[in-house]
């Protein structure tokens, strides 16, 4: 099989393993674009023998506006492609259909559909996942999109897509453990951390990547508003859903 190209908009992580274990089920070379934190518009041409796999996570039933503008700039000529999103046990609503249709307008052929179950953003829900099993299948479903090679058309979802895709309403706390190196202004993907390492603007995407990727464990939601949200919400999606594929 021909080179594949990873292209993911992921935050805290999740779409990124899911993304790389398709990868490795294709036993393909593999390039990777991370646009989680690039913000170019140069145009990006694949042509008809390339192989695509897109990957965004789920923020309210919709892909978040951000990824939507950031994989705007990639351009297929019948190009085979996968769409997935990954969502946090809640549901992914519109999601899955909004990212097919934006890869068919932009010329790609959606042979592979795929709703991902990862870690949610907020509280202690699927902690684990995506688990070795998840991985496990995701490549499997991958090796067999891409054989297959058939245009998916009945993917679950509405039209006109329900509201959102927009970020949440917490903002991440710094605690007197930082010692501003910087990491969470470069790593956040809406730059909404300002060089103090402290203030964060109303652009903030509620992702969570500063609190997950700090090293000296600054960042927090340490407030009793959140931990009460954190632990209903937790019970809220407590049971365990499983992956949905598509080819």
């Amino acid at each position: 099989m021909s080179k594949v190209t990873l292209v993911y908009f992921s935050p805290t992580g999740n779409t990124e393993k899911s993304l790389k274990a398709m990868a490795r089920g294709l036993r393909a070379e593999a390039d990777v674009v991370d646009v989680t934190t690039d913000a170019s518009t140069d145009i990006v041409r694949f042509r008809e023998n390339d192989r695509v796999i897109f990957g965004a996570p789920v923020y309210v039933g919709r892909i978040p506006t951000v990824a939507r503008e950031r994989l705007a700039r990639f351009r297929g000529v019948q190009t085979p492609c996968i769409v997935t999103v990954t969502y946090g046990n809640r549901h992914y609503d519109d999601a899955l259909l909004e990212l097919a249709d934006m890869a068919r307008e932009q010329g790609f052929v959606v042979v592979g559909a795929a709703a991902l179950v990862g870690r949610h953003t907020f509280g202690e829900i699927q902690v684990d996942r995506p688990d070795g099993d998840d991985l496990a299948a995701d490549g499997e479903f991958a090796a067999r999109a891409f054989s297959l090679a058939r245009e998916v058309k009945d993917i679950p979802g509405n039209r006109p897509y329900r509201e959102g895709g927009g970020g949440g309403k917490f903002r991440p706390l710094t605690s007197e453990e930082c010692v501003h190196c910087g990491l969470c202004v470069k790593l956040c993907p809406v730059h909404a951390i300002a060089d103090d390492c402290e203030t964060v603007a109303d652009t903030c995407l509620s992702c969570f990547r500063c609190i997950r990727r700090c090293p000296k464990g600054a960042k927090n939601m340490d407030t009793e508003a959140y931990r009460g949200f954190a632990s209903a919400f937790s019970e809220k999606l407590k049971a365990r859903r499983e992956n949905e594929y598509y080819c």
